[in-house]
Parts: C-alpha cells; sequence; structure tokens
C-alpha cells in the first residue's frame, strides 16, 4: 500500500510539474528506481507514465503547430520516429551495468538543461539565428529525438532549443511542436520498451492515470503561479539532488 501511495504521489506530481515548468522525469525516475525497478526499466515505466500527459498537451496545442524554417511538420515528426525508435533501440542494447553509470550523468545533462534553458532561448532570440538548412535542420532533430528515445529527462527544454535554432521563432508554434513530438517520441519508444518486455506495467498505468490528473490540476494552478522561477529553482534542486544520489550509489 505504502509503495502504491507513492507511486501515486510521485505520478501525480510529475504530471503537475510537466504541466506548469517540466521536469517530472526528476520525480518519477527516482522514485522507481527507489522502489527496486531496475534503471533501465525505470526508464522504460518513466517514459510509459509521461506519455498522457504528452498526448494531452499536443491536443491542447493542436491549432498551434505549424511549420517554420527549413522543414515541414510531416518531415519533422517522420525524423523524430526514426531517432527515437533509434535511441530506444539503443537503450535495450546498453549492458545494465554501463546505463547505471551513465544514468547519473543523463540526470545531471537534463538538470542543466532545464535551469539553462529560457537563457539559451533567450540568447537565441536576441541574436536573431537565421533559419538552418535542411541537414543541419534534419540531423538537429534526429539528435534530440536520439536522446529523447534513449532518456526522456530534459527532452521538452531541449526541443525547444533546437526548435530556435534551426528557425522557429513563434512561442506557441514551437510548444506545440514540442509536445507532438514528445507524445511520438514517448508512444514509439513504449511500444519498442512493451515488445521487448521491459515496462513494469502495474507501476506504470498507476503512475500514468496520476500524471494524467497532475497535469490537469497542473494546468489550472500554471495560471495562477506568480513567481514560476521559483518553482524552476525547486525543481533545479531537486535535479541536482537526485544527481547526486545516482552518483553516490
Amino acid at each position: 500500500m505504502s509503495a502504491t501511495l507513492l507511486i501515486l504521489a510521485a505520478g501525480f506530481a510529475a504530471g503537475a510539474l510537466n504541466a506548469i515548468a517540466g521536469g517530472g522525469t526528476f520525480i518519477t525516475f527516482p522514485v522507481l528506481v527507489q522502489l527496486g525497478i531496475p534503471p533501465i526499466a525505470a526508464n522504460a515505466t518513466a517514459t510509459v507514465a509521461a506519455l498522457p500527459g504528452y498526448v494531452g498537451g499536443a491536443w491542447a496545442f493542436r491549432r498551434d503547430i505549424r511549420a517554420e524554417g527549413s522543414l515541414r511538420v510531416g518531415e519533422t515528426v517522420a525524423i523524430s520516429l526514426v531517432g527515437g525508435t533509434a535511441g530506444s533501440l539503443l537503450l535495450l542494447v546498453t549492458p545494465a551495468a554501463i546505463f547505471d553509470g551513465v544514468v547519473p550523468w543523463l540526470l545531471l545533462i537534463a538538470t542543466a538543461l532545464f535551469a539553462f534553458g529560457p537563457w539559451l532561448m533567450s540568447a537565441l532570440q536576441r541574436r536573431g539565428v537565421g533559419v538552418a538548412g535542411r541537414f543541419v535542420s534534419f540531423a538537429a532533430i534526429f539528435a534530440v529525438a536520439l536522446y529523447g528515445g534513449y532518456f526522456n529527462g530534459g527532452l521538452g527544454i531541449l526541443l525547444l532549443a533546437c526548435f530556435g535554432l534551426i528557425g522557429y521563432v513563434n512561442l506557441s508554434a514551437m510548444n506545440g511542436l514540442k509536445n507532438l513530438l514528445s507524445a511520438a517520441l514517448s508512444v514509439i519508444s513504449a511500444a519498442t520498451f512493451a515488445i521487448a518486455g521491459i515496462v513494469e506495467w502495474r507501476e506504470g498505468l498507476i503512475m500514468a492515470v496520476a500524471a494524467a490528473l497532475g497535469g490537469y490540476c497542473g494546468a489550472w494552478a500554471a495560471r495562477r503561479i506568480t513567481r514560476p522561477m521559483l518553482l524552476r529553482a525547486g525543481i533545479v534542486l531537486v535535479g541536482l539532488a537526485m544527481s547526486g544520489l545516482f552518483f553516490a550509489r
């Protein structure tokens, strides 16, 4: 019962955080590992748990999604699916011992992306970065999708930064496409992990339901938060703490 309550609480908190500012993986992944789930399976399960929130976000932004830069929306989704598939397959062939060693660095990178993402986006907008060509755009989207298929943490801010680099300027369009690609990557990753049999379905489904509810409440709360930077700072501290704990394991 206590484990179930912890899973529910983690899922709800992650869904709310993703709706408000992102960073939900910093909650769900460590909790699953703490419950005794191996890191690779915990990563797969956390991906499944995040899927409902991503799908809901993509639906909410469906009217804002449009192409900017050198690629059409369909092309961007297609290359993301290829990269996400490659990343999830890469996770499946990664030995558990190696992934255990990589996890702290992935958490630290995700925390840094979350912490400095707003600054990076502002810097890109101030410099008026020009539209990247098709090859550079394809390569950038593929690289981010590869990361997202392998490890979900920090994916949203990495996608936003990538869009800024390849020529997107409309924030609503960027957020819409971010949610669409996050949903697409999560679907392909979840399917790959499910076929491989590494998803802990009981924990994942309980967490997914709680995350969906948390996302709804988080969206309501997001409109009422007056100091979002304090929330972001708190999430960064959680990310740093979790990174430190995994380095110490």
